[in-house]
């Protein structure tokens, strides 16, 4: 079975660099995709498994370790950033506003992102913080791809069953916004990621090579 031509480009990628505000950032140019996520919500596991690379992204058992804006160099021009998680972390109330501030501005300024995925566990969708990422996705126009992470935790009927009612909660979202079922375990939904990702990144399709007569 051929690879799609996202996994391939993806298997390539290397951490750059950790950014605390837009000031430490790469230069804004280019193509950017940035994955946001609740603390726990399977955000590492995910861009971990797209990638197809085990440690990429780092996993923990501890949630809401993810700290810093973590940039991952896809090609010259193309990067995926993994966003700070929130929600469990055991932090002090000022060192959470600044994640939250340090956050806002990415989001605000950054002029190469491209589009958001968030990640939300299939068990405990639409809570506080996705709610935040959908308000500041309509107010800004930003393109939404949603995975409802850690389906394989579910019975097939019942993460579909999740998966509609979701839908039907975001069916006036004005910005652009697609949702799907994904599991990191198991690996299902990586091929419609791909084309979502290959689709903002502005990724050329491979043309199909024909054998020579």
């Amino acid at each position: 079975m051929a690879l799609h031509p996202l996994e391939r480009l993806l298997h390539s990628v290397e951490f750059l660099k950790s950014a605390q505000n837009t000031s430490q950032c790469p230069p804004d140019v280019g193509f950017e995709v940035a994955f946001a996520g609740r603390s726990n919500a399977g955000k590492s596991s995910a861009i971990n498994r797209l990638c197809t690379q085990k440690s990429l992204a780092r996993t923990s058992k501890t949630p809401g370790r993810t700290q810093l804006l973590n940039f991952f160099q896809v090609d010259d021009d193309r990067r995926l950033v993994d966003l700070p998680g929130y929600g469990y972390a055991k932090v002090n109330k000022s060192l959470k506003e600044q994640w939250q501030k340090d956050l806002d501005g990415y989001l605000a300024e950054r002029e190469c992102l491209v589009g958001l995925v968030l990640m939300m566990d299939i068990r405990h969708p639409l809570k506080d913080f996705d709610q935040l990422i959908l308000e500041w996705s309509a107010a800004s126009n930003m393109p939404l791809h949603i995975l409802l992470t850690k389906a394989d935790k579910l019975k097939y009927g019942a993460a579909k069953a999740t998966l509609l009612k979701t839908r039907q909660a975001l069916k006036n979202h004005p910005a652009p916004l697609s949702l799907q079922l994904f599991s990191a375990t198991q690996g299902t939904g990586c091929e419609e990621a791909w084309d979502k990702l290959g689709e903002w990144l502005e990724v050329p399709v491979e043309q199909e090579i024909k054998p020579a007569d």
